[in-house]
């Protein structure tokens, strides 16, 4: 006869209870939801606004406003912030700041005039030798960043005084007139050159293009792919959101800071040469405001200063927000006070809402 103890298996896989442990999560409800959802996709919040904003104007003004023409006026309008703002995304992305970057777009578009011009050297080459520039200022930001241990803010700063003063210095603070551009090195210009989509058979209407808008998606495009699908992306992220526990993992955080601000120069470099094209001159005063232009396009495009979150993509609407604010106002006859004033709520408010979002992972 077998023994009660033969059956202790089978006694105790009967009588066991199925579930081991329950969890209840008690923040329940739409706010929650709505919390996980843009903590998910940070970049549906400036994409909401700026659908949001463009339908605005657009019932205000007309046809005025919600035309071809008029919304790729503001794509010409924000290439230099937008294509400026993807390079500040990387080093935000790493919990740092970059105040250098509008003075190496500016310093590096004088170098590419200046090689041109004084130098005589062919035009291709003094365009690679500009971004070689930026990439090496770059560099130099990354190393005193990853291996000085500096803290990226002073670093920044320092560089960007270092790095304006040169371009004066340089430059002798004297322009290269878009006219003699146009007559001996085109190629400088060549980021704004304009082409229309869409125009009738006379040329007229439809919507207007230049290749520095186009090279402002293709920098962004590239960059959501190398952010989302390559392992230097996931790198970048993690270093952001604790580098002490990048480096424990595995992660070689020193080559990634100083990785990721040679990309930021380079990228920072063919936004000089985007400007030589906005502007049609070599000008060493041209792009003043980019540093704190391409921060409030990332602060508002959803890009958490705390690093280490958001998409690469929302300062790309953050910049077209910006765009959307100064020309709907513009044509409405608001007085450009309006412009600023806007701008700073939207600042505060994504700076608000991001916090508010963090607390999803809290």
């Amino acid at each position: 006869m077998p023994n009660d103890s033969d059956n202790y298996e089978s006694v105790v896989k009967t009588e066991r209870t199925e579930t081991v442990a329950a969890f209840v999560d008690s923040r329940k409800g739409f706010l929650h939801n709505l919390q996980h959802l843009l903590h998910v996709n940070p970049a549906l919040v400036p994409l909401f606004v700026l659908v949001a904003s463009i339908a605005v104007f657009g019932l205000l003004l007309g046809s005025t406003f919600f035309s071809p023409f008029a919304l790729t006026l503001i794509l010409q309008q924000v290439q230099i912030v937008g294509i400026v703002a993807a390079a500040q995304s990387l080093i935000i992305l790493t919990a740092g700041i970059d105040l250098s970057v509008g003075a190496i777009a500016v310093l590096s578009s004088v170098i590419m005039g200046q090689f041109t011009f004084r130098y005589g050297i062919p035009v291709e080459a003094a365009i690679v030798i500009g971004l070689a520039f930026g990439t090496l200022i770059g560099t130099i930001n990354g190393w005193l960043v990853a291996v000085m241990k500096l803290p990226p803010f002073i670093v920044t700063l320092g560089m960007w005084q270092i790095v304006l003063a040169a371009n004066f210095l340089y430059s002798a603070n004297e322009t290269i007139r878009s006219q003699e551009i146009e007559a001996e090195a085109p190629l400088l210009q060549f980021l704004g050159t304009t082409f229309k989509v869409g125009a009738d058979a006379n040329g007229s209407g439809g919507a207007t293009f230049t290749y520095g808008v186009i090279a402002m998606i293709l920098i962004f495009a590239v960059l959501t792919y190398v952010l989302s699908q390559t392992a230097w992306g996931r790198h970048v992220y993690a270093v952001g959101d604790d580098p002490e526990a990048a480096q424990l993992s595995g992660v070689n955080v020193r080559y990634t800071l100083i990785s990721v601000y040679a990309v930021t120069g380079f990228i920072c470099a063919i936004a000089g040469w985007a400007l030589i094209g906005r502007i049609g001159s070599v000008s060493p005063t041209s792009g003043q405001l980019l540093n704190i232009e391409s921060i409030t396009a990332v602060v508002i495009g959803g890009i958490s200063l705390f690093g280490g979150r958001g998409s690469i993509l929302g300062p790309l609407f953050g910049a077209l927000i910006v765009g959307v604010f100064t020309l709907g106002l513009r044509l409405a006859g608001a007085d450009a006070q309006w412009t600023y004033l806007l701008i700073g709520v939207l600042i505060i408010g994504a700076v608000t809402v991001d916090q508010w979002i963090r607390r999803v992972s809290a």
